[in-house]
């Protein structure tokens, strides 16, 4: 059985992350969307939120599923029993920080395989922080996530006000 995760933040998900969710499962038995709970930083919406959200949005693709996890990505792969980790690029200066990153986690775990999917055209600009941007100042965020999560990212903003 092929084992995928896909880690990240997801704080909103984006169509972008989507799109890489939807490839993904068509290449592996099993994708883990693996939701970090970074201490460190100060998110919008909570791991519980976060979790919910990708489970709604990601319900009718079967051999997917969402977990949040803290601390080294590569031990919670190892965890689970994943042999490869799911990585999206959008530019140059992401491959070059993602390569550090799988080159790493291969000394960790050799039997870890990092696949990186290149982003699709219309979501090659797009990242959570472009969302969270446009959303503070109340912009039109319908083509950067999907239509159902726009009334929780714009209440998260309203009652932060």
């Amino acid at each position: 059985m092929r084992k995928a995760i896909y880690p990240g933040s997801f704080d909103p998900i984006t169509n972008g992350h989507l799109d890489i969710i939807k490839r993904s499962a068509g290449l592996f038995d099993e994708i883990v969307i693996a939701v970090l709970n970074n201490s460190q930083k100060n998110p919008l919406f909570s791991v519980n939120e976060r979790v919910n959200m990708i489970k709604e949005l990601t319900k009718d693709i079967p051999n997917v599923s969402v977990d949040s996890f803290q601390g080294l990505t590569v031990d919670y792969a190892k965890e689970i029993g994943a042999t490869a980790m799911i990585r999206g690029l959008r530019a140059v200066s992401d491959f070059e920080y993602e390569l550090q990153i799988a080159q790493t986690n291969k000394v960790e775990f050799p039997e870890i395989e990092t696949i990186f999917l290149t982003a699709d055209l219309n979501y090659s600009y797009l990242s959570s922080s472009v969302v969270r941007e446009f959303a503070s100042y109340g912009g039109d965020i319908s083509k950067f996530v999907p239509e159902e999560i726009i009334p929780t990212i714009r209440e998260k903003f309203h009652s932060e006000r």
